[in-house]
C-alpha cells in the first residue's frame, strides 16, 4: 500500500472534520461498551467464584429433598429427612473413609437486638468443625466450642456486618449482650469478613450453637444441612459416593433415584454460577455488539456520501488512467482509517469505564485481553465489510457519467 494513498485518505478525512468524528464515535461506542461490558460480565463470575470458593476447601453439602436432573423433587433443603443421627453416622462410619470433618448446621431468620439498634439476619446453629468446613477466621474472640454446645450455652459469634449494624461506634463487641427472640446471648467472637452482599453473604450471620440453635430459637430437631469437608480435591467424588450410599442405607432407600437428600459439591456450584454468570456475559456482549453494527453502518453511510460528493473527482482520476484497484484501495483505506481510529480510541474508554464501573460497584478490576484483541479484528473487519460497498461503488462509475455529474 503507497504512503502516497494513505496521507491522502488522511487529508481527506480531515477536511469534513465534524462527519469524519461522528463516524468515529459510533465505532467508539461500539468497542467501549463491548469491553466494558465483557468486563463487568467477568468481574461478576470471578466475584462469584470466589465467593463461592471462600465458603470452604474441598467442600460438599448434604441437604434435605431430593434432585433429579436439574428438577427439585420433594423441595431440596426444606424437608426434614437429615438428623443429627446421620452427621454422627457420616463422622463415625468405616465405610466413609474420605471426609475430614463433617459439620451438622440448622438455618433460620431471626431479629437481633442490641440497645435501640436491630438488625434481621440468618442464624446459623454450629458446632466446632463449622470453623475448619467453612474456612471460618477470627477476627476477635473465639467461635463455638464442644462444650457450648453441649451445654445448649447462649452464646453467640457474629459476622462483621452485623457488627456495624448493631454497634456502629463500638467495634469490639464481645463480651456484651444481644438478644435473639427475646432471649439474651453473650458475644464470644468476630468473623473475619469474606466480602459479598446481600442476604447470602456470610458477612450477615450470627453463629450460635447446634443445640440451643434446635432446642430455643429456631425449634426444629432436623438438620437444615450437613456441611463436609473431603481430605482432597482428588477425591470429592469417591467422598460423594461413599456418603451417599451410607445415607440410603440409614433412610432405607433401596433406589438412588427415590433418595430422600441431595448432595452438591463446590464444583457443582461453581460449574452452575459460571454457567449463569457466562450467559450475563454473552447476553451483555451482544447488546454491545449490536452497537458495532449501528457504528458500521454509520461508517458505510459516511462512505457512500464521500463517493457522491466526490464523483467528479472518481471520474476525472478513471480519465486520467486509474485502475479500479486504486479506487477501490483508496476508500477501503479512508474507511480502515476511521474504524482504527475508533477502535484505539474505544479501547482507552473501556478501560476507563471499566475501571469506574469497579470503583463504583467495589467489584474486582478485570479486563480481557481477549476483548481487546477482538475489538482490534472486529475494528478492522468493519473496516473493510462496510467500506467494501462504498468502494465498489466508486470503482464501478464510468469517467464520462462522472464528469458530467452535478
Amino acid at each position: 500500500m503507497e504512503t502516497e494513498t494513505i496521507i491522502e485518505s488522511f487529508t481527506t478525512l480531515t477536511a469534513n472534520k465534524l462527519r469524519t468524528g461522528l463516524a468515529i464515535l459510533g465505532i467508539v461506542i461500539g468497542i467501549g461498551s463491548v469491553i466494558a461490558l465483557v468486563s463487568l460480565g467477568q468481574a461478576s463470575q470471578q466475584s462469584v467464584q470466589s465467593q463461592i470458593e471462600s465458603l470452604g476447601a474441598n467442600l460438599l453439602t448434604v441437604i434435605p429433598g431430593s434432585q433429579n436432573s436439574g428438577t427439585v423433587r420433594g423441595a431440596a433443603g426444606g424437608g426434614t429427612t437429615l438428623t443429627n443421627d446421620d452427621a454422627k453416622a457420616i463422622e463415625n462410619s468405616p465405610e466413609v473413609t474420605t471426609i475430614s470433618a463433617v459439620s451438622p448446621e440448622v438455618e433460620g431468620r431471626a431479629q437481633l437486638t442490641a440497645g435501640d439498634t436491630n438488625t434481621n439476619i440468618t442464624i446459623v446453629g454450629a458446632t466446632p468443625p463449622y470453623e475448619t468446613v467453612h474456612d471460618v477466621s477470627m477476627q476477635e474472640g473465639t467461635f463455638i466450642s464442644d462444650q457450648d454446645n453441649a451445654s445448649s450455652a447462649k452464646v453467640v459469634v457474629l459476622g462483621p456486618q452485623v457488627v456495624e449494624d448493631l454497634f456502629p461506634t463500638d467495634p469490639d463487641p464481645v463480651g456484651q449482650d444481644v438478644r435473639i427472640r427475646g432471649i439474651s446471648f453473650r458475644i464470644i467472637g468476630v468473623t473475619v469478613s469474606k466480602g459479598g452482599s446481600g442476604l447470602s453473604s456470610t458477612d450477615n450471620q450470627a453463629y450460635i450453637p447446634l443445640m440451643t440453635a434446635q432446642l430455643q430459637i429456631i425449634g426444629q430437631n432436623y438438620l437444615s444441612s450437613i456441611a463436609l469437608s473431603a481430605k482432597s480435591q482428588s477425591v470429592m467424588t469417591e467422598a460423594e459416593n461413599q456418603v451417599g450410599y451410607l445415607l440410603l442405607q440409614r433412610h432405607q432407600i433401596s433406589d438412588p433415584g427415590d433418595a430422600d437428600f441431595s448432595i452438591f459439591s463446590q464444583q457443582n456450584i461453581l460449574n452452575a454460577a459460571s454457567a449463569t454468570t457466562g450467559t450475563f456475559t454473552t447476553l451483555l456482549s451482544g447488546v454491545a455488539a449490536i452497537s458495532l453494527l449501528v457504528g458500521g453502518i454509520g461508517i458505510m453511510n459516511i462512505m457512500l456520501v464521500t463517493v457522491t460528493e466526490r464523483t467528479r473527482e472518481i471520474g476525472l482520476r478513471k480519465a486520467l488512467g486509474a485502475k479500479k484497484k486504486t479506487i477501490i484501495t483508496q476508500f477501503l483505506v479512508e474507511s480502515i482509517i476511521l474504524t482504527f481510529a475508533g477502535g484505539i480510541i474505544g479501547i482507552i474508554l473501556g478501560v476507563i469505564l471499566s475501571f469506574g464501573i469497579s470503583i463504583f460497584s467495589h467489584s474486582l478490576f478485570v479486563v480481557s485481553p481477549e476483548s481487546i484483541l477482538l475489538a482490534f479484528i472486529v475494528s478492522a473487519g468493519i473496516g473493510v465489510l462496510f467500506g467494501w460497498y462504498p468502494a465498489q461503488k466508486a470503482s464501478g462509475l464510468e469517467p464520462i457519467e462522472a464528469l458530467r455529474y452535478e
